[in-house]
C-alpha cells in the first residue's frame, strides 16, 4: 500500500482535493460513496460546457421551430458519440500526461502539425464567435442594452472568471458548475411551462429522419455544437495532470472514475440540448409559428405563449451559457496553442484578440443566430481532425499502456467517425452541387 500512496503525485494548487482523491484511489478514505467520487468530479463538467454553449440554442431553436421534434434523434445520437469521445479524451490524458495537441506535436511530421493547427485554431475561433455572441445576446435581451455594449460587458465578465484559475482549479469548476446549474434549471422550468406531448418526443429521440436540404443543414449545426473539437483536445489537457497516478491498478481506478464524471456531464449536457429542443418544438412549431428562427424572436415570441417569466428564463440561461462556454473556450485555445506550438499566450491576452472578431460582427449588423448556425457547422467540419487522431492514439499500447483501447471501444469510436464524416460530406453534396444546380 505504501508503495501505491508514493505512485500518487500532486501537482495541482488545489492540495486537499488531490489529497482526498489520493485517500480514495489509494484505499484508505472511510467516507461515503458520493464523498469518495466528489475529488475526482470536474474535468468533464467543465468540458461539457461546449456541449450546451449558445450555439446549441441556435441550432436547437431552430431545429424545433422548423421540424419540430424530429431532429431530436441527431440529439440522442450526438451525446452518445459525445460521451464516447469525451471518455477517450479523458483517458489519454490520465494515461499519457499529455494532452492530444502535444501528442500530435510529438508522433507526427511537423506539416501536419501546422495544417492541424491552423485548422484547430479556425475551430476555436469559430466557437468563440458563437460563445461570445450568446452572452452578448444575454446580456442585451435580459437588460435591455445595446448589443455592442452587452459586447463589452461579456469580455470583462470572461475576465473575471478567467482569473480564478491563479486560485486552482476547483474555484473556477465551481463557478463553471454553478453556470451549469443555472442554465439546467431554467429549462427544467421552461420544459414544464411547455407541456410537451412526451409520447411523440420518445418516438422522434429514437426514430432517425431527415425533410430536405435544410433539415440535414442544422443536424449538421446540431453535431458541430453537440461533440465539439476544442473540447475534446481541453478533456485530455484538464485530466493529464490534475491527478497523476504511476501504479497500473490505481490508473485503472482512476479512468473508472473519470467515466462517471463523463457519464454524469454529458448527461446533464444532453437533457439541456435535448429541452432547449423540445422547448423550441412545443412552443413554436406545434403552435404553428415555423418562422421563429433567431435567438431575439424566440425570447420575444415566448412572453405572450408562456408569460414573462420564461422570457426571463430564457434569456439568464443564455446569458449563463455564453459566460461559461466563452471562458471554457479561452482555455481550450490557450491548449491548442501551446500543444502544437509549444508557445503559451496569457488567457487574457486570448480572450482580447478572440473577442475581436465578435466584436465586429455585432457592430457591422449580421445576423447573430444565423452566425451562430454557421459556426457550428464549421466546427462539424473540423471533427474529424479532432476525432481521428484521438482514436489512433488511444488505440495504441505504446502510447496508451495498461489503458488502451479494448477493440470494441475502438471499432464503436470508429463507427462514430464514420457517421461525422459522412454526414459533413453529404451536407457538401446537398448545399453546394444539388442546390446550385439550374431547375430542369
Amino acid at each position: 500500500m505504501a508503495d501505491q500512496l508514493n505512485s500518487v503525485e500532486v501537482r495541482s494548487g488545489d492540495t486537499g482535493t488531490v489529497k482526498d482523491a489520493q485517500d480514495v484511489l489509494s484505499g484508505q478514505s472511510k467516507k461515503g460513496a458520493l464523498a469518495r467520487l466528489l475529488p475526482f468530479l470536474g474535468p468533464a463538467f467543465i468540458a461539457s460546457v461546449a456541449y450546451m454553449d449558445p450555439g446549441n440554442f441556435a441550432t436547437n431553436i431552430q431545429g424545433g421551430a422548423q421540424f419540430g421534434y424530429m431532429l431530436l434523434w441527431v440529439v440522442v445520437a450526438s451525446n452518445i458519440m459525445a460521451m464516447l469521445l469525451q471518455t477517450l479524451s479523458a483517458k489519454l490524458g490520465i494515461a499519457t500526461g499529455q494532452n492530444l495537441a502535444e501528442l500530435c506535436r510529438t508522433h507526427y511530421a511537423r506539416p501536419i502539425t501546422l495544417f492541424l493547427w491552423g485548422l484547430m485554431e479556425v475551430v476555436a475561433m469559430a466557437t468563440d464567435l458563437a460563445e461570445f455572441l450568446g452572452a452578448a445576446l444575454g446580456f442585451n435581451l435580459l437588460l435591455g442594452i445595446p448589443l455592442w455594449l452587452a459586447g463589452l460587458m461579456t469580455a470583462v465578465a470572461t475576465f473575471l472568471i478567467l482569473g480564478l484559475e491563479r486560485y486552482g482549479f476547483r474555484p473556477l469548476e465551481a463557478v463553471i458548475g454553478a453556470l451549469i446549474a443555472v442554465v439546467a434549471g431554467s429549462y427544467l422550468v421552461e420544459t414544464i411551462l411547455d407541456r410537451p406531448d412526451w409520447g411523440i418526443v420518445l418516438n422522434n429521440a429514437i426514430v432517425p429522419r431527415f425533410s430536405g436540404t435544410e433539415s440535414i443543414l442544422l443536424a449538421a449545426g446540431i453535431l458541430g455544437a453537440t461533440v465539439m473539437p476544442h473540447a475534446i483536445f481541453l478533456h485530455s489537457a484538464l485530466t493529464q495532470d490534475r491527478i497523476v497516478v504511476k501504479d497500473p491498478k490505481l490508473l485503472k481506478r482512476l479512468y473508472r472514475f473519470e467515466i462517471v464524471d463523463v457519464l454524469i456531464a454529458m448527461i446533464v449536457a444532453g437533457a439541456i440540448n435535448a429541452a432547449m429542443l423540445i422547448m423550441a418544438a412545443s412552443t413554436f412549431f406545434y403552435q404553428g409559428l415555423t418562422g421563429v428562427g433567431t435567438i431575439e424572436e424566440a425570447h420575444l415570441t415566448l412572453q405572450p405563449l408562456l408569460g414573462s417569466a420564461a422570457s426571463a428564463i430564457f434569456a439568464v440561461s443564455l446569458l449563463a451559457s455564453g459566460l461559461s462556454s466563452a471562458s471554457v473556450g479561452t482555455m481550450a485555445g490557450q491548449v491548442i496553442m501551446q500543444g502544437f506550438l509549444h508557445r503559451h499566450i496569457q488567457p487574457w491576452l486570448r480572450r482580447l484578440i478572440t473577442m475581436v472578431p465578435s466584436l465586429i460582427v455585432i457592430m457591422i449588423g449580421v445576423d447573430p443566430t444565423r452566425t451562430l448556425v454557421i459556426s457550428q457547422v464549421v466546427l462539424s467540419f473540423g471533427l474529424p481532425f479532432a476525432v481521428v487522431p484521438l482514436i489512433l492514439f488511444t488505440r495504441r499500447r505504446d502510447v496508451m499502456g495498461v489503458l488502451v483501447n479494448h477493440r470494441a471501444t475502438t471499432l464503436a469510436a470508429s463507427a462514430a467517425a464514420v457517421v461525422i464524416i459522412a454526414l459533413n460530406i453529404y451536407l457538401l453534396y446537398q448545399t453546394f452541387l444539388v442546390t446550385t444546380q439550374p431547375a430542369s
